[in-house]
C-alpha cells in the first residue's frame, strides 16, 4: 500500500493558509487529515496560545522556539502513523514557519541553522506550498494585528527568512521535497484553490513505488 502524502501550507499571517487548507482537505476526502500548528489543544499548545495572544507574557526567544518545536513533536507520531495507513495529511504551518519566525527576531546565535536543529527527525513534506501576497494586502485582511507577530515590518522580515530557507533547499541536491510559491495578490479564493490543486494532484496521485512508501525526514 502506498503511504499517504504530507502536504504543507506555509506563508505569512493572513495569507489564506487556513482557507486553502480547508478546501484542499475537502478535495482529498475521505482519506485525509488536517493538522494546524501550533496545535493549541495540547498542554504545550495552550502555553503557546497564551504567548501569542497575551503580549504582556514574555519568554526568552530560545524558549519560545523550543516550545513551538516541542508542539510539532507532540504530533509527530500521529502524522507518521496516518501516512503509513495511507491517509494524506495536510498541515497548516510547520517546521519552516518555526525557522522563519524565530530567525526574523535576529536573536544572538539563533540563526536558521540553530532553529532547524530541534526539528531534525520530524516527517518532511512531500510538497510545500508557500502563499505570499503584496506587502499591503495582508494588513487589510480581517483580524490582522490581533496576535503577537502580526506587525507589518516583522512580517516582511519573516517573508525574507522564508525565501532564504527555500533558496537553501534548492541549493541542497539532497533535499527532495518540492516547494512551490503562489502569489495570491488579486486572485480569488477559487483561483488560488485551482492553482493549489494543480500542484497537489500529481503528488497525491503519484503511482506506488519504493520511494513513495518511505516517509521523508528533516
Amino acid at each position: 500500500m502506498s503511504r499517504g502524502k504530507l502536504v504543507l501550507f506555509e506563508g505569512l499571517d493572513r495569507t489564506g493558509k487556513t482557507t486553502q487548507s480547508d478546501i484542499l482537505v475537502e478535495r482529498l476526502q475521505p482519506d485525509v487529515t488536517l493538522i494546524k500548528f501550533p496545535e493549541r489543544s495540547t498542554e504545550i499548545g495552550a502555553l503557546i496560545d497564551r504567548y501569542l495572544k497575551d503580549k504582556t507574557f514574555e519568554l526568552p526567544d530560545q524558549a519560545v522556539h523550543l516550545l513551538f518545536s516541542a508542539n510539532r513533536w507532540e504530533m509527530a507520531e500521529r502524522i507518521k502513523q496516518l501516512l503509513l495507513q495511507g491517509t494524506h495529511v495536510v498541515l497548516d504551518r510547520y517546521v519552516y514557519s518555526g525557522i522563519a519566525y524565530s530567525a526574523a527576531k535576529h536573536t544572538d546565535k539563533m540563526d536558521r541553522s540553530w532553529c532547524l536543529q530541534p526539528d531534525r527527525g520530524l516527517p518532511r513534506p512531500d510538497l510545500t506550498i508557500f502563499l505570499t501576497s503584496d506587502d499591503a494586502e495582508n494588513e487589510l485582511r480581517a483580524g490582522f494585528g490581533e496576535e503577537r507577530y502580526e506587525k507589518s515590518e516583522f512580517q516582511q522580515e519573516v517573508k525574507r527568512q522564508f525565501i532564504e530557507v527555500f533558496k537553501a533547499l534548492e541549493d541542497n541536491s539532497q533535499e527532495q521535497n518540492l516547494v512551490q510559491i503562489i502569489n495570491i495578490t488579486g486572485k480569488s479564493v477559487e483561483q488560488v484553490a485551482n492553482e493549489v490543486w494543480e500542484l497537489t494532484e500529481p503528488v497525491v496521485r503519484a503511482p506506488t513505488d519504493s520511494k513513495n512508501t518511505e516517509i521523508l525526514y528533516f
